[in-house]
């Protein structure tokens, strides 16, 4: 059986995630630093912080996979990083692969463009979180070749404020921002957290970054 340890799993992402990875009979626990008050069947619930040195090591401890989904925002800003970093090494030693929830905003506009948060209407309030996320993904690049690990930037859309449905069916991009025929971004909670627990089954994508959307 998959051993998945998701470290932020009380978060929007990191509940989808967890919630599809149970469904598909991994041995999922999930890591938050407060209490969760909804908790799923078939998740174990852990109070632990990406910070603390010790619960990194426990995340680590028996897993196949470790995911992080965190957000650099709030007391958060600037700690994730260094954080995942920290991580990165961590998971390397111990031989775990280490997946990283990131944002849109490092994917690229077009091939060859702009990132879209240097595009017009991404929000200035989120820009610092997009670009920590960004410099997260950088320093992944940079670690040594035995560390597996994948990045993973949801569709432009991706969020609480459009949870959408269950539909089974999403696409996979490289690092530029995929769209539907009418220009829009979106992928539903559901679908991202099976689009991950796809990757978490059926691994096909090794030290580099990759993008789901409808």
């Amino acid at each position: 059986m998959t051993t998945v340890t998701i470290i932020g799993g009380s978060g929007y992402a990191g509940s989808h995630i967890a919630e599809a990875a149970a469904v598909r009979g991994f041995n999922v626990t999930s890591v938050s630093r407060g209490e969760v008050a909804q908790q799923q069947s078939g998740v174990k619930y852990l109070r632990g912080s990406a910070l603390d040195p010790a619960d990194r090591a426990r995340a680590l401890d028996g897993a196949d996979v470790v995911i992080v989904a965190l957000s650099p925002r709030g007391d958060m800003a600037g700690k994730v990083r260094p954080a995942i970093a920290e991580l990165a090494a961590e998971a390397d030693a111990a031989g775990v692969r280490l997946g990283v929830i990131g944002g849109a905003g490092s994917l690229l506009q077009e091939e060859g463009g702009d990132l879209v948060m240097n595009g017009p209407g991404f929000p200035d309030e989120i820009k610092a979180e997009a670009a920590e996320m960004g410099e997260v993904l950088e320093d992944l690049r940079t670690t040594p070749e035995s560390l597996d690990w994948f990045f993973v930037s949801p569709a432009g859309g991706f969020g609480p404020w459009a949870a959408g449905e269950y539909t089974g069916e999403y696409r996979v991009g490289g690092d530029v921002l995929l769209t539907d025929a009418s220009g829009e971004s979106a992928i539903s909670g559901a679908d991202f957290g099976v689009a991950i627990a796809d990757e978490i089954e059926t691994p096909a994508h090794h030290r580099t970054r990759f993008t789901v959307a409808y």
